[in-house]
């Protein structure tokens, strides 16, 4: 089994910047996928940005230029650099981890970002 633990949101007025952090603990197999997704209200969920443990990230266009994704494999912690928000980030962001043996995905609880002046 897997656990996930994000932290860092929070409130934020547009044009700032937030610190996203996702710990992960467990059974994690040395090659596996970790990222950001977010749900806004009445909204589906999408994905914000992902990464290998290989270190390939892969980010959503709208947020492209503005959030960094990385990770430290020693950690097994994936974190989101998140700049230059705008409300239309407000969203809850989860945290997913990725384990290709079983085609599995474990998700957080969520941590809430909010864009609002």
């Amino acid at each position: 089994q897997v656990q996930l633990v994000e932290s860092g949101g929070g409130l934020v007025p547009p044009g700032g910047s937030l610190r996203l952090s996702c710990a992960a603990s467990g059974n994690i197999f040395s090659i596996y996928a970790m990222g950001w997704y977010r749900q806004a209200p009445g909204k589906q969920r999408e994905r914000v940005a992902i990464i290998t443990s290989g270190g390939s990230p892969n980010y959503a266009n709208s947020v492209k230029g503005r959030f960094t994704i990385s990770t430290d494999n020693a950690k097994k912690t994936v974190y989101l650099q998140m700049n230059d928000l705008k409300p239309e980030d407000t969203a809850l962001y989860y945290c997913n981890l990725h384990d290709p043996r079983y085609d599995t995905d474990y998700w957080g609880k969520g941590t809430l970002v909010t864009v609002s002046s």
